[in-house]
């Protein structure tokens, strides 16, 4: 048995221990997932700060090295996190970027060395514990400038880390640096050179890793301890970068996937989905179409409804139950196509549903049950754009700007914007919430937020 020494909400101590058995109590003092304990954005236990500045609680802020935009993830007193570093090392049988082909968005196609990092920060102190390079390799493919080679998040069990760079492979470590096992997964043919992005999902020994691009899209289980495939199985799916939601219900566990518009003949037709699967054996349990496309928010399920939104080339909010088997679509308890996110995942806390209109600096709440709309479509004083997504603490809702201020509003379900504070840096990661401590990854630094 491990004992971890974890620091709660009153930054007092104890020691629980870290066997499976213990796991849904010691997540809620954690932030094991990239929206956190429960997949939905809230730290249950959590009360960080509401205000900050560069001068005023930031208690360390540590450079990063390289780039990336995952979330840290925060278990006891490590966090960890993921970045990718251009070598610079050139490989001259690969052509120049400025000697390629004009491709959408001015994309290009390393011909660089890039090492793969997963970095281990003591939370104290932000010090580096250790740091193990996962791989170094030139990425077959380049990214759109608003994403990167380490954009999807690692997570854990408390037992082991798994980290997942996409194309550049899947890597497991115990929480002291170890390497464990790793599993190469093949290439994705992200259309248009966009870049990868959806981040695994850890539940009860097994991790579910789904892929959906320009080639075979898929969806597999693996065996957490080796690594090893349980199942797999093919999506007729295109790009995606929206990670599943995985939850227990009627007996049988779900996971949740939202998929973009399907591929017919090389072309994309009809509408998004939400698809349901058996984490058991990969089975379809049921499906609802009602999406638009690029499907990049995250799933949300209470209570037995799952919240699903996209907001490329149109908007869509879909309350599904998720109780029903084959074919749901029609059968919404209700649902919204005006002002949901592109990017940003929303938050749900005590039955209040908060979610950013595209990129924008635009915030809507709803009544989960209902979907009443409390605020609608409501612009954020002084933020511009936001590609974070949103969290809640202590009856607070933070709203991370891109260009480094953050809202932060009461959970009341009225507009009451209680602060907004300012850092120097650029914020495209989502913020992860633990104890009385707030970490924002900027572009630069990690910044960890407290009381002084």
């Amino acid at each position: 048995m491990k004992n971890i020494i974890l620091l709660c909400a009153a930054s007092t101590a104890f020691i629980f221990n870290a066997q499976a058995a213990d796991f849904p109590q010691a997540k809620s003092n954690n932030w094991h997932h990239w929206r956190g304990p429960e997949a939905n954005g809230i730290a249950p236990t959590a009360k960080p700060p509401t205000k900050w500045s560069e001068e005023k609680n930031v208690l360390w802020k540590t450079p990063i090295e390289g780039f990336g935009t995952s979330t840290p993830i925060i278990w006891g007193n490590k966090v960890f996190l993921l970045t990718a570093i251009n070598t610079g090392k050139v490989d001259p049988s690969l052509p120049r970027p400025e000697d390629q082909p004009k491709r959408v968005f001015d994309i290009t196609h390393p011909n660089t060395t890039y090492e793969f990092i997963v970095l281990c920060l003591d939370r104290k102190t932000g010090k580096t514990l250790w740091r193990k390079t996962a791989t170094k390799m030139i990425p077959h493919e380049g990214t759109h400038r608003d994403n990167n080679f380490a954009s999807a998040s690692p997570t854990t069990d408390g037992e082991r880390l798994y980290c997942w760079f996409g194309s550049a492979g899947l890597f497991c470590y115990d929480l002291e640096g170890k390497n464990l096992w790793e599993r190469n997964l093949g290439k994705a043919k992200v259309g248009a050179s966009l870049g990868e992005g959806c981040s695994p999902v850890v539940h009860k020994g097994k991790l579910v890793v789904l892929r959906d691009h320009q080639g075979q899209s898929s969806i597999q289980v693996l065996d957490a301890k080796n690594g090893k495939t349980l199942w797999k199985k093919n999506r007729d799916t295109r790009n995606g970068w929206a990670t599943p939601a995985v939850v227990e219900h009627e007996g049988k566990t779900q996971v949740i996937t939202t998929a973009s518009r399907q591929r017919q003949g090389g072309k994309a037709v009809g509408p998004g989905k939400v698809i349901s699967y058996d984490l058991s054996n990969g089975n379809v349990i049921w499906q609802c179409s009602g999406l638009t496309d690029n499907a990049i928010p995250c799933p949300i399920v209470d209570d037995g409804i799952a919240y699903c939104m996209t907001g490329y080339q149109g908007y869509s909010l879909l309350a599904v139950p998720i109780s029903g088997k084959g074919d749901q679509s029609g059968k919404t308890l209700w649902k919204r196509e005006r002002g949901t996110p592109y990017v940003p995942s929303p938050v749900f806390y005590d039955g209040l549903l908060y979610f950013s209109q595209s990129n924008q600096a635009i915030l809507s709440c709803v009544d989960a049950k209902t979907g009443k709309i409390l605020i609608e479509r409501t612009r954020l004083p002084g933020l511009s754009n936001v590609y974070a997504s949103l969290v809640g603490a202590d009856d607070h809702v933070y709203v991370v700007g891109r260009y480094g201020k953050t809202a932060v509003l009461k959970r009341t379900g009225k507009f009451e914007l209680i602060e907004t504070n300012h850092l120097e840096d650029r914020f495209d990661a989502s913020p992860a919430l633990v104890g009385d401590q707030l970490f924002l990854r900027g572009h630069r630094f990690l910044y960890c937020i407290g009381e002084k």
